[in-house]
């Protein structure tokens, strides 16, 4: 099975961003996890605020934990708050449900990671999360 190691990781981001600057985003910040949620890369744009590493490690460390994109997550904070803020106790804090985590998967729908995106809308935080992930070679979930 394929693996998400350092040097596609690193590919995610520098795709992420290319998608970012040809929209003229926001600066961005790019967490990959591994399918555990280890932290592969981060890199941070020039011009991100403070926070950022945490909240983009957290769009995609919450989506690995119930294994779908954070657009699912946001969704259900609405829906059923208990629930997602049981999740945060559970997690020490660690999961954002914002969108903006999505899964990678191996065209065999393994998972082998997420990316996690801040810094612009959210919208536009998934779509760069998406661009970075599809141009490895993965198949992004965006859920």
């Amino acid at each position: 099975m394929p693996q998400l190691t350092l040097d596609l990781a690193n590919g995610i981001i520098n795709a992420a961003f290319g998608a970012a600057a040809k929209a003229r985003m926001k600066p961005l910040s790019v967490a990959v996890l591994d399918a555990g949620g280890h932290l592969i890369a981060f890199q941070k744009q020039d011009g991100s605020s403070m926070l950022r590493f945490e909240i983009a490690s957290g769009k995609a460390y919450g989506a690995l934990a119930v294994g779908m994109g954070s657009r699912w997550l946001s969704n259900t904070a609405v829906e059923r708050p208990h629930f997602v803020q049981g999740l945060s106790a559970v997690s020490g804090g660690r999961i954002v449900p914002v969108p903006g985590g999505v899964l990678a998967r191996t065209a065999d729908g393994d998972l082998i990671g997420a990316v996690g995106i801040t810094g612009d809308t959210s919208d536009n935080d998934e779509a760069c999360a998406v661009a970075g992930i599809e141009a490895a070679g993965f198949v992004a979930d965006a859920g």
